[in-house]
């Protein structure tokens, strides 16, 4: 039987209408949650991403500030332009897209953000709250994650949860939210000897890894549940995840698309923490 699909995109609406009636009411109390993202350079794909958040801030009735600046503006510039937007009380959220061009550190820039509104959850201190158990802002695609698991009504406690992939950015920070919620986790990564010994014993899949195709039917054990972080191009041209879906879908209980599935929740999780940041503000 195949497997049953958690939609992302219909997820993404419903919170994105909740998140939208929340701001309504900070709005009748005077506050209105503002979003600055900063883009440096001319890169494609950022550009698109970039649009996609100031819409959803739109949507949802934020106010955002788009700030767009050329590849040769200097690391110097780039931090005056974060200092300025940690003092600016209209806004509740700063997001410098990565990457940025080669002659910045992009460490430097994230840890420059105030840590109240680091709403990528990037931030040393949010890694650490993470960590720990605080709380803090949770990383947008790992936090979508976690709300796919839940839209399902999946008890995490005592589950086994693979993930594949070690970013700071995705793999390192879901292992830590499916340990707070009581999974077993075992991370895996480009060293790991023997990748299908380990997915083969798991009853959550997350691949997270940027390589298409690279869970395989074979590799999953029957009814487990399997989210698909990748976005990659397959020979045509076409969107396709780090899971084969197709061979997958017949072997796992639950599986998201790629595109339609975690890709929505991960800007609808940075309007939730942009909301979070305003609300505590």
């Amino acid at each position: 039987m195949s497997a049953q699909l958690i939609d992302g995109i219909a997820l993404s609406r419903q919170i994105r209408a909740d998140v939208a009636a929340r701001v309504q009411a900070l709005k009748e109390r005077g506050v209105t949650p503002g979003l600055a993202v900063i883009l440096v350079g001319d890169d494609p794909a950022s550009a698109v991403y970039v649009r996609n958040k100031v819409k959803a801030c739109a949507e949802t009735g934020m106010h955002s500030v788009l700030e767009t600046w050329p590849a040769s503006m200097s690391e110097a510039q780039l931090l005056a332009r974060v200092a300025a937007l940690n003092e600016d009380p209209s806004i509740h959220g700063i997001l410098v897209q990565l990457p940025l061009p080669a002659h910045m550190d992009a460490h430097k820039v994230i840890e420059a953000i105030s840590p109240g509104k680091d709403v990528d959850g990037f931030h040393v201190a949010s890694a650490g709250a993470l960590m720990t158990g605080l709380p803090g802002f949770w990383p947008c695609t790992p936090y979508g994650c976690m709300k796919m698991l839940e839209s399902i009504h999946y008890d995490l406690r005592g589950k086994h949860a693979v993930v594949i992939g070690r970013s700071n950015i995705v793999g390192k920070p879901m292992a830590m939210m499916l340990l707070q919620k009581s999974a077993t986790v075992t991370i895996c990564h480009s060293a790991t000897a023997n990748l299908k010994a380990m997915t083969l014993q798991a009853d959550v899949i997350v691949a997270a890894v940027g390589k298409r195709h690279l869970l395989t039917a074979d590799m999953v054990k029957p009814g487990a549940v399997v989210l698909d972080v990748g976005m990659n191009r397959d020979d045509q041209g076409k969107l396709c995840g780090d899971v084969d879906f197709a061979s997958v879908r017949e072997v796992a209980s639950w599986i998201t698309p790629v595109p339609g599935g975690v890709g929505p929740m991960t800007i609808t999780m940075l309007m939730a923490n942009t909301l979070d940041a305003a609300e505590r503000a």
